[in-house]
C-alpha cells in the first residue's frame, strides 16, 4: 500500500523557519524509488542538521548501497530545528524523509549513525515526532526496528532502551544482511511479530538487541554481569569488518546538496582502520585492522566522483591519510590529471611525521596554500609518550620550518587537554610549543608575517580503548588550565598576537564522558534532558551543562562515578559483551605501559603487538605497494 508524501503539509510552514532549503530534497543524485516496488524501506538518519550530515560518509554509503538492491529502498532524514519541530507539532506533521517526504514511521527500518553521543537527544526528537514510542519495550509489530550504528554505537548502552539492535563496525554488508532477513520475514507473513524479527537478527551474532540481555549489578552500583535472558543469542556480540575495500567504491553517485554543508568536497576513504596506536583514539582502535583501498580504484573513484557530482575539491580521507602506502604516488598522478582545472586536492590533518614537502606541494599544485593541520595532541613530549603519539618538539620544529620556507604562511596545531597523568606543565607547554613554531617561521623566512592556530578539545575517555579505565579531568581543572594557558599567550608581547587560540571548555567533555563510558541507568538521564527541552547538543548555542547535571540528580546518577573514578582491572565495564576484536589484556597492558611512558611501534612496519583483532576476527592488514599506475592516466 502506497504511502503518500507529507510535502504539501510541510511546504505551508517552510516559509516560518530558517533554512528552509534543508527540508526540500531534489539534491543530485538523490533517489526516490516507487513505494511499491520495494519489500523493504529504510529510512537513514543522521541525528543532527543537514548541514552536517548530508556529508557523511557512512550515511552516503549505506544510502546507495540500499538503493542498489532490487526491491528494497532507502530515504534519509535528519534532525529538524527547533523552529521546524514547534511548527510540526503544532500542525501534526511527522517527521519526514527528504527525498519522499515519507513519514518515518512508516519505514520497515530506522537506521541511525552516530558519530557522537551528543546526538543522543536528536534521535528522541525524531522518534516523537514521528509517531514512535520513545521505549523499544513499547513498540508495536507497526512501528520500525530503531537501529543504531556508527562509532558512538560501540557503545549503545545508555540508549539500550530506546533502541531495538544495534550493529558494531562496518556496514555495508550486514546492512544487505539485515535487508534480507527482514524480506523473509515479512514475506513468510511476519511470523511471531516483532520478537521474531529481533530474534532472527540476533541468533547470527551480527546484530545486538538490547532486550534479550539482562545486566546485574553490584550493591556499590558497578556492572555485576550482562547475559543473555534467551537460548539462542550469543554472549558476545561481534563487529563487522569489510576486507576489501575496492568491491565497495562508494560513494558512486554522490549527493550534492542544495544548502551550504560543512564540506563542500567530494570524499574517498582512501584506506579503513588505524594501527598507530594512539591511545585516546576510539577511531583507530574499533575500525582495525588497516586496509587500503589500491591506487588504481582510488583514481577511478575520483574520476567518477567529479563526473558525477562537479565538486570542484576532492578530500581524500581516512584516520591518517599520509600513510597510505601509495599516497606520493596518488598525489602525483591525480594532480597530474588535474593540473590547469579548477579541482584542488586536500588531505584532512596530517601526521607530523608522516608529512613530507613534496607531498604538500603535490596537493597544493592545482589550490592555494590556505594553511597546514598537525595534530600533536600533547603538549609535552612526556604527554606524547604517554598517549602514544610519537612525535618529538625537533620532528615539528623541522617540519613546519620545511613548509614556512616553501610558501605557507599558516599552521594549524590540535591538542587535547586532561589527558590521563597530564599536569599544569603540560598544558602550558602548548603555548611553547607554538611559540617555537613561530619563531622558526620568521626564522625560515624572514618575515613576521606568520601564524600559528591552536585549537584544543577536552579529552574523553572512550570505550575500547586503553584509556577506558582512566578517571577523567573534572571541567573545572581543564578549565583552570586553559585560563592559565590562554592568560600566558596573551601576555607575550613577542608572540601573542601570531598565536590563535581556540578551545572548548570543560564541561561539554563531561557530559560526553558520561554517555560514553555509560551503561542503561544513564538512559533516564538522556530522556530527562530531552523533555526538558535539550537539543542539538554537539551545538554550544543549544548546550546546556546545567540541564544535564539538573536531569542525572532527579535521575539519581552520580555523573563523577562515570566519569572521574578510575576503573579497576577486574571491573566488569558496560560494553565488555561488545567485541571490537581487542584483547582485553591487551589494552589493560597498553594503559599500564600509558603510565609509564612505553611507546609502542605501529603493527604495519614491525611484528605483531598481538592486539587480538586479526585472530579473532579473522582479518589481516592489507597495505600496499601494489606498484600499479594510478590510472586512466589521461590529462583532464
Amino acid at each position: 500500500m502506497s504511502v503518500e508524501s507529507i510535502f504539501p503539509r510541510l511546504e505551508a510552514l517552510l516559509p516560518k523557519v530558517q533554512k528552509p532549503i534543508q527540508y526540500v530534497g531534489g539534491e543530485l543524485n538523490s533517489t526516490v524509488k516507487d513505494w511499491d516496488s520495494a519489500d523493504v524501506r529504510w529510512a537513514l538518519m543522521y541525528p543532527d542538521a543537514y548541514e552536517v550530515g548530508l556529508p557523511n560518509q557512512g550515511v552516503a554509503i549505506l544510502y546507495e548501497i540500499l538503493n542498489e538492491l532490487p526491491r528494497t529502498l532507502a530515504e534519509r532524514t535528519y534532525a529538524v530545528w527547533p523552529d521546524l519541530e514547534a511548527l510540526m507539532r503544532a500542525e501534526g506533521v511527522p517527521q519526514f524523509t527528504v527525498d519522499g517526504h515519507r513519514p518515518v514511521r512508516a519505514f520497515d527500518v530506522l537506521g541511525v549513525s552516530f558519530s557522537t553521543e551528543l546526538g543522543y537527544t536528536n534521535m528522541l526528537t525524531a522518534l516523537d515526532l514521528a509517531g514512535i514510542p520513545l521505549l523499544a519495550v513499547d513498540r508495536g509489530d507497526d512501528d520500525p526496528i530503531v537501529l543504531a550504528g556508527g562509532h558512538a554505537a560501540f557503545n549503545p548502552e545508555p540508549i539500550a532502551d530506546f533502541l531495538d539492535a544495534a550493529v558494531l563496525g562496518d556496514g555495508e554488508q550486514i546492512s544487505i544482511a539485515i535487508s534480507e532477513v527482514v524480506r523473509e520475514w515479512k514475506a513468510e507473513g511476519e511470523p511471531g511479530g516483532r520478537d521474531e524479527l529481533l530474534m532472527r537478527l540476533a541468533e547470527s551474532g551480527g546484530v545486538y538487541v538490547p532486550k534479550f540481555y539482562d545486566v546485574d549489578y553490584h550493591p556499590d552500583g558497578r556492572v555485576k554481569r550482562v547475559a543473555p535472558n534467551r537460548a539462542d543469542v550469543p554472549w558476545r556480540v561481534h563487529k563487522h569488518t569489510v576486507m576489501d575495500l575496492d568491491e565497495w567504491p562508494y560513494p558512486k553517485k554522490p549527493l550534492v546538496p542544495l544548502a551550504e554543508t560543512v564540506h563542500e568536497r567530494f570524499s574517498v576513504e582512501i584506506f579503513r582502520g588505524c594501527t598507530r596506536g594512539c591511545r585516546f583514539c576510539q577511531a583507530g582502535m574499533i575500525t582495525r585492522p588497516v586496509r587500503e583501498r589500491s591506487i588504481t580504484t582510488i583514481g577511478a573513484m575520483v574520476e567518477n566522483g567529479i563526473e558525477q557530482s562537479g565538486f570542484n575539491e576532492v578530500g581524500l580521507l581516512s584516520l591518517s591519510s599520509a600513510d597510505h602506502s601509495e599516497i606520493a604516488e596518488v598525489a602525483k598522478g591525480l594532480a597530474d590529471r588535474y593540473e590547469g582545472t579548477n579541482t584542488s586536492l586536500s588531505l584532512p590533518s596530517t601526521r607530523v611525521d608522516a608529512f613530507n614537502i613534496d607531498l604538500a606541494n603535490e596537493f597544493s599544485r592545482n589550490g592555494r596554500r590556505s594553511g597546514l593541520t598537525f595534530a600533536p595532541e600533547g603538549g609535552s613530549e612526556r604527554m606524547r609518550k604517554v598517549i602514544n603519539k610519537m612525535v618529538t618538539e625537533e620532528d615539528l620544529i623541522r617540519t613546519v620550518t620545511t613548509a614556512y620556507s616553501q610558501g605557507w604562511r599558516q599552521v594549524k596545531l590540535y591538542f587535547m587537554c586532561g589527558l590521563p597523568t597530564e599536569q599544569d606543565e603540560d598544558v602550558l607547554g602548548i603555548g611553547d610549543l607554538a611559540k617555537k613554531v613561530i619563531k622558526a617561521g620568521r626564522e625560515a623566512t624572514g618575515s613576521r608575517d606568520i601564524r600559528c592556530t591552536v585549537s584544543i578539545g577536552g579529552f574523553v575517555p572512550k570505550p575500547h580503548t586503553p584509556f577506558q579505565w582512566a578517571g577523567q579531568a573534572d571541567h573545572e581543572t581543564v578549565d583552570r588550565r586553559l585560563k592559565a594557558l590562554r592568560d600566558s599567550l596573551r601576555g607575550d608581547r613577542e608572540f601573542g598576537r601570531a598565536i590563535g587560540f581556540r578551545y572548548h571548555d570543560g564541561k561539554p567533555s563531561i557530559v560526553e564522558g558520561l554517555l560514553s563510558r555509560g551503561d542503561r541507568r544513564v538512559g533516564a538521564v538522556i530522556r530527562a534532558v530531552w523533555e526538558d527541552g535539550g537539543r542539538f547538543d554537539g551545538w554550544s548555542e543549544h548546550f546546556s551543562y546545567e540541564r544535564w547535571m539538573s536531569a542525572a540528580e532527579k535521575a539519581g546518577v552520580d555523573v563523577d562515578w562515570y566519569t572521574t573514578r578510575e576503573r579497576e582491572e577486574n571491573e566488569v565495564l558496560p560494553w565488555d559483551h561488545l567485541d571490537a576484536g581487542l584483547d582485553r589484556e591487551w589494552l589493560w597492558q597498553d594503559w599500564q605501559e600509558a603510565v609509564s611512558g612505553a611507546e609502542v611501534e605501529d603493527c604495519r612496519w614491525t611484528p605483531c603487538y598481538d592486539c587480538g583483532v586479526c585472530p579473532t576476527m579473522g582479518t589481516e592488514i592489507q597495505i600496499g605497494p601494489t606498484g600499479r599506475k594510478l590510472l586512466p592516466l589521461t590529462v583532464v
